[in-house]
Parts: structure tokens; sequence; C-alpha cells
């Protein structure tokens, strides 16, 4: 099982496939161990081993050692083989992991994100992201040449759903929502409040994000990753610029039945207490950013209640759609491909804006474009995993 999407306070590691090379071929533990309550057990995971592939190509030279906020440690070099994904297949670049530390990987055979390539030297060491590497023109023995390089997720409490190309209308209950990223290189969205309090007419709700000097066009930015499992708010005044701490006017305000409200673009995206609080763990996926974070962190919580669309067509920046999840749609148990037509982002309209302003609801389209639905295994509402 390869592991979806990142860890809090990661790198750009997150954005490419990464998998654990055979323990023959010499899979280590860093030397950081120390840092963590259990040991990483190369043992439990299957590797990939190198000599079992004649089409595996190496790229010893280009090299990557990563290191995360909680300790965890990366090392390894890059690589080329065939990669199959769902429905396609073609031959794509991903990081071959030899040095690993960290306890989350015990039984994971590497991690699979999607996002965009890193810019200068970054970009130039670390692999090309999957999604790109297999829709790339003239990509060798790729199947995927007309995939939209789009893909959208969702959640629910046991299992999950990526869809490539673009999603499947029945997964939502209401229109499709877009807005630009801030950055052409992530994706972040413009949250300009954060409401918590209980639902219902009449109840009291608090304002999370206290902006020192309003004027009217404060935000904070945010990440939308389905490979963060909480909501990470900031847990301090940031330098100066809020008046408050969100965490801890949250934590002093914590109660049973409650939600946030999330506003970006205009619109307020509501998140239950069904979706921040696991009843399986009895746990509030409601965390502290790290030092030195200027915003905040939108996970899990938040794709248990929308289908998020992330659409990398424009060569410019990202746009960001979402839409209310369809909580009656079953997800699917094995890859399937759909032919749908497909509401598209008003591409027009979003280049002329900064991405925290507005959003613009979905253009209708006639085209039928392919979109392939892949079943993913939701592990104790915090983990994703796919074969």
């Amino acid at each position: 099982a390869t592991q979806i999407g990142s860890r809090m306070g990661g790198s750009s590691a997150l954005l490419v496939l990464l998998t654990l090379v055979g323990v023959s071929e010499g899979l280590s533990t860093a030397s950081t161990q120390s840092l963590f309550d259990e040991a990483y057990r190369p043992e439990d995971s299957r590797h990939f081993v190198v000599g079992s592939s004649s089409t595996f190509t190496p790229d010893a030279d280009k090299t990557f050692d990563l290191s995360y906020a909680d300790g965890t440690e990366l090392k390894g070099f890059n690589g080329e083989d065939v990669v199959q994904l769902g429905n396609y297949h073609g031959k794509a670049p991903f990081g071959v992991i030899y040095s690993c530390n960290s306890p989350d990987f015990n039984g994971v055979d590497g991690i699979l994100g999607f996002g965009l390539p890193k810019p200068g030297g970054e970009g130039r060491e670390l692999p090309r992201p999957i999604l790109w590497a297999l829709t790339d023109k003239g990509a060798e023995d790729s199947n995927a040449q007309e995939l939209l390089r789009k893909f959208s997720f969702f959640s629910t409490d046991s299992t999950a759903e990526l869809q490539l190309g673009g999603y499947d209308p029945a997964t939502c209950t209401d229109e499709m929502q877009y807005t630009p990223s801030l950055s052409k290189t992530d994706f972040i969205v413009g949250v300009t409040s954060m409401m918590y309090g209980k639902p219902g007419a009449g109840e009291k709700r608090t304002e999370l994000l206290q902006f020192e000097s309003p004027s009217g066009g404060e935000y904070l930015p945010a990440i939308m990753d389905s490979g963060t499992s909480c909501l990470v708010i900031p847990g301090d005044t940031l330098g100066g610029r809020l008046k408050n701490s969100p965490f801890d006017d949250f934590t002093n305000l914590w109660d049973e039945g409650t939600s946030f409200w999330v506003t970006v673009g205009g619109k307020t995206f509501e998140i239950p207490y069904s979706s921040w609080f696991l009843q399986e763990t009895k746990q509030t996926c409601v965390q502290p950013a790290p030092a030195g974070m200027q915003g905040l962190l939108i996970g899990d919580v938040f794709f248990r209640e929308y289908m998020v669309e992330f659409d990398m067509m424009d060569e410019g920046r990202p746009i960001i759609g979402i839409a209310k999840l369809n909580k009656e749609y079953t997800p699917v148990t094995t890859a399937e491909l759909g032919m749908y037509k497909l509401h598209q982002a008003p591409r027009q309209k979003l280049q002329l804006l900064k991405g925290e302003e507005t959003m613009y609801a979905a253009e209708h389209s006639e085209r039928l474009d392919q979109v392939d639905q892949v079943p993913i295994f939701n592990k104790k509402g915090t983990q994703y995993f796919m074969d």
C-alpha cells in the first residue's frame, strides 16, 4: 500500500512518487531513530527491488535528503520506470528511498503525492510529479496523453476516492465553485474568516481570525492538503498580525457539537463536529501550526465534507474548485473509467483575480471528458492508502 499525500510541516517530497527500495538494496534507518518511541521496521513494508525490473533506470546523480517537522528523515535518489495509476500507465520518474527513520512508514510502501513541479534547483533534484509525467506530451509508454491534468479527492470515515481528469458530478450536491491558487507552486487559498461555535440560528459564533488592523482585505494563506490529517490553525498572533491566538481561543471554547466556518472567496464552508472530532480514536483533529508558519493547513477534515478539484491545466497557476460532498455517493471499490460532461472552471474570469477576493461558479460544457475513479482505504480516519 502506498500512502497518499504528505506530512504536516513537510517538504516538497509530498508532490512526487517516493518508494522504499528493497532491503537487499541497502535500506537503512536514519540516525535520528531515537526521536520516536517506536522503531521503524523495514521488514513490515513491501519494497521496490531494483533487480526485478527490466525497465528501471536509476538517476543516482539526483539525490534528495528530506526533513520534516516531526523529525522524519528520508534519503534517496531518483529513478524511472513504468508506473501504473488506476487505468493509466507510463514511464515516469520517482524517488527511491534508501534511508528512513519514522515508524509512520511501518507497513507503508511509499508516498504518492499529486502536486506541482517545484522551480529552480529543488525542482531539478526532485522527480517530476506523477500526474504531470503521465500527461506530458510524448511521454514514453503512456496512455494518459488525453487525460486532463486535474484530480479530485474526497474522504469518508473508512474509504476515500481519487478521481483523475476532473470529477464525477454524482459526488456533489451543489455546483463547483472555483478560485485561483495564490501560488504557482502550491494549492493555496485565501481565508478571510474562520468562525467557531454551535450551528443553528441564534447560536453564538466566535471569529478566530481577529486581524490587528482590519481594512477589509485581510486574509491568511491556507494550503489545501489531503495529506494533512487535521485542521491546522495559528497557535500565536503571527508576529502581531492577529490580536489573538486562534488555537488558544479554540481550546478555551471547545465544546461538543460545534462547527468551524471557513470563508474563501466570499463563500463560507462549514466543517461540522463529525468531521473534525474523530469518534473512533476520540481525538480532536485540530492542531496548532508549527512555529514560523504564517497561515493554515486545511486537511482531511475538510475533504470529508467537500469534493475538492485541483485543476493544473493552466501554466500560470492552478485553480481550486470546491463543492458540497454527496453523502449518498458510494466510493468505488475498483478503478473505473467514466465519461462525463464536466463542468469547467471559468478561466477568463479567474485570470483577473488575485485569488482571495471571490469564487466563481463552474461553466457548463457539452464536451465528454474521461475521469478515472481510483479506490482508497482510509486508515483510522487519518491515513490514505492505495495499491
